[in-house]
């Protein structure tokens, strides 16, 4: 299975509760490697690399209404960038 890398920008109320935590923990139970950061504007920037079917099951996991999942915040949207997977990138890491 191939390797890709997703860049997600998730707005809402997503900053403050535990959002980036929650994404890392879901990140690494799905195998993938990365960072989930607050952007100065309110939303979090969610970079992933890994296979892509765990991949789509992130981007799901970060738009699904309701969330199943307990995530915390408020989700009012995702957009999502592919792209080629980028060399040297270990763990996933909130920031």
């Amino acid at each position: 299975m191939g390797q890709e890398r997703v860049t997600s920008f998730v707005r809402g109320h997503v900053q403050g509760v535990g959002f980036r935590w929650w994404t890392r923990a879901r990140a690494l139970e799905l195998g993938l490697v990365g960072h989930a950061r607050n952007l100065e504007d309110g939303r979090v920037e969610v970079v992933a690399q890994g296979p892509a079917e765990a991949l789509d099951d992130l981007v799901r996991l970060l738009q699904e209404q309701p969330s199943t999942t307990r995530r915390p915040g408020r989700v009012s949207g995702v957009v999502c960038q592919w792209s080629q997977p980028r060399p040297g990138v270990v763990g996933f890491r909130e920031s």
